[in-house]
């Protein structure tokens, strides 16, 4: 059985030579170091990073982006205090139910990726209907990572290239949750952590990584530029000279 070929990186030229990313991927870190630098509560820093979820959305269209993967909640992220987890998921309840009508209007496509249906079922069924409602747009995807592992996605991509009888990178590649998305330009990580976390670990072998120390609730739209001002004056050679 011949694979199907896994899209080749393209890299869009900004009129300068400079390459410009179709995709980006954030891990959003310091909330709770956000918080407490403020003697804050947690959550108050989630609530704020919300905040920021939002501006990043909106600049990512802006500035010409086709996908934007946002690292949500992880599948390791079930191990902290079970208050904080119901924040999260209040929060992300709340974002969906406020903002779903601007992510529609302003040509958002929503993606989960993950096993997000392990979340409670009223959320479920909010985001199944999020996702529906937003199928058609195509000006941005933004994909949200909830309960999602990297080892885990790889290892069910595996299973199910097993399952239809070949086992390649090309044929693993297909079965990713991202498959529908471009290839991964840009990976950044704020709050000056330096690790990937079990996040994208397949899709980033040839990505560019930004690390910043800024806390996620203060990462701004200008943030989010300046990295991009990083990818375009790096050489991609994707293995080659």
């Amino acid at each position: 059985m011949s694979a199907a070929p896994v899209p080749v990186p393209q890299v869009r030229d900004g009129g300068d030579g400079a390459p410009l990313a179709r995709h980006v991927a954030i891990i959003m870190d310091g909330n709770g170091r956000w918080a407490k630098k403020r003697f804050m509560p947690r959550a108050f820093g989630h609530k704020r990073g919300v905040e920021a979820v939002r501006a990043a959305v909106r600049a990512a269209g802006d500035l010409g982006l086709e996908a934007l993967t946002l690292y949500a909640f992880s599948s390791e992220n079930w191990k902290r205090p079970a208050d904080e987890i119901s924040d999260l998921m209040g929060l992300l309840r709340a974002f969906i139910r406020s903002d779903i009508d601007e992510i529609d209007r302003n040509g958002v496509r929503l993606k989960i990726i993950g096993e997000y249906r392990a979340l409670a079922p009223d959320l479920v069924q909010l985001i199944d209907d999020a996702v529906a409602r937003t199928a058609g747009n195509t000006r941005l995807t933004l994909a949200i990572a909830l309960n999602y592992g990297s080892q885990q996605e790889i290892a069910r991509a595996a299973a199910r290239a097993a399952a239809k009888g070949e086992i390649t990178p090309e044929t693993i590649a297909a079965e990713l949750d991202t498959a529908d998305l471009p290839p991964l330009d840009l990976l950044i990580r704020t709050s000056g952590e330096v690790r990937l976390s079990n996040f994208l670990l397949w899709q980033a072998a040839y990505a560019e990584m930004v690390f910043t120390p800024v806390l996620w609730p203060d990462f701004t739209p200008d943030h989010l530029r300046a990295a991009l001002d990083q990818f375009a004056e790096r050489e991609r050679r994707f293995g080659g000279r």
